[in-house]
């Protein structure tokens, strides 16, 4: 019998409130005007008096990647406000939206500067990630993003942190475990060419699949998330005989080819990696047509132990949706830093160069590790990786199954 995956167990005690996005000088988090509206208020009295820790968070909060940047900032709000319900340390958030746009992500960043932010949480996405992790190194701003994925967000970079593992790691795994559970004898590709976090997948995935004897039977390429027609890409796969095709991209694309391939008779088993989670919530999509879809997610809402339980209910209290990976993996994202805020003795006071160099030291300390939502025993090492292992889904009777 397959069982549903257990969200990892959670650092320390915590203590669980209303769910807020705390501000300090200034919380200016743009929001999609048909998004649904947070019950949590926009900033707390402890927050505005001052003497918190200001993070600087940026991500897609409008256009295609909203579903993402919202999960992440939304995650993020529920740990801070729980952090500040402990006493002790406090936290503030200022969310600035980047549209999943390198060059607004930079603007995000100047302005979060300007605010006297003293830390980067964010981006979300890779490639404004990298943007941002150009201008955070030169600055010596510390900066941990939740999933920003592909290692060229860390690559030559000291000062930059994933909780996310990464898309070697994703593309290995996928082609490993499709190889050794026999889930494909021939396997199609399809992703997205003007993408690093779908390139970098396949990449390791291709080299992976050469090693030990997977075939690839064919790979089809799309220029941009915005493409809409892939019967191209999926003729070809069909042609070809793949009964499994792999696509290392995001769910948007995702769900315009399983509507296709429906329409075509083709059937083949999809299997994606973690920019595919969200595809369930998606505005509009039915759901049947993701019924046999496999991912890889480090976390599943539909977890049964308590504190999968407890943080579900809370998000969905505030925000009236299930969270899906890029909230846990944000909610995560804000315990790490205080976690290692605690063991650094960073204060409200502490400058950024000063937070930069302490928190450097701690993260790639041996002895310092997280436990979290989507991993126990996390871990950086020296390149700003997380030591941390996928795990693969299937959807079934829309939910996520362990398998």
């Amino acid at each position: 019998m397959k069982k549903r995956i257990l969200a990892l167990t959670l650092a320390g005690t915590m203590t669980m409130g209303l769910l807020a996005g705390c501000g300090g000088g200034s919380t200016e988090s743009a929001a999609p005007s048909d998004a649904t509206e947070s019950t949590a208020p926009a900033e707390s009295a402890s927050a505005a008096e001052g003497g918190v820790i200001k993070i600087g968070g940026i991500g897609p909060l409008t256009g295609g990647a909203a579903v993402y940047g919202l999960a992440t900032k939304q995650g993020a709000e529920v740990a801070v406000e729980e952090i500040n319900a402990l006493g002790g340390l406090q936290f503030s958030l200022d969310f600035q939206d980047d549209e999943g746009d390198a060059e607004k992500a930079v603007n995000a960043y100047n302005k979060l500067k300007g605010n006297g932010v003293q830390l980067i949480y964010g981006c979300t996405t890779t490639t404004p990630c990298v943007a941002v992790a150009a201008e955070t190194f030169n600055d010596r701003y510390f900066q941990l993003t939740p999933s920003a994925s592909s290692t060229s967000v860390t690559e030559g970079k000291d000062n930059v942190f994933q909780v996310c593992f990464t898309d070697p790691n994703q593309g290995t795994t996928a082609a490993d475990y499709i190889k050794d559970n026999g889930l494909g004898t021939k396997v199609a590709v399809i992703y997205n060419n003007g993408d690093a976090y779908s390139t970098g997948i396949y990449n390791s995935f291709q080299s992976e699949a050469d090693t030990i004897g997977l075939e690839i039977v064919t790979v089809q390429t799309f220029p941009d998330d915005t493409n809409t027609d892939f019967t191209v890409q999926l003729s070809a796969a069909k042609d070809a005989g793949a009964d499994l095709v792999f696509m290392p991209i995001y769910y948007t694309p995702a769900s315009l080819i399983l509507n296709q391939a429906k329409t075509m008779g083709y059937a083949p088993t999809f299997f994606g990696c973690d920019g595919m989670d969200g595809i369930l919530d998606l505005e509009g999509f039915d759901v049947s047509l993701a019924e046999g879809l496999m991912l890889m997610t480090p976390f599943n809402a539909w977890g049964e132990d308590e504190r999968t339980v407890s943080f579900v209910k809370a998000y969905q209290d505030a925000y009236g949706t299930i969270p899906n990976q890029f909230a846990a993996d944000g909610y995560d994202c804000i315990y790490a830093i205080y976690e290692a805020c605690m063991k650094a003795g960073i204060t409200a006071e502490t400058s950024p160069t000063d937070v930069c160099e302490k928190l450097i030291a701690t993260f790639t300390d041996s002895a310092f590790s997280v436990d979290g939502l989507t991993g126990t025993g996390m871990t950086w090492g020296t390149n700003g990786e997380v030591t941390k292992a996928p795990v693969v889904v299937k959807v079934e009777g829309g939910v996520y199954v362990t398998q």
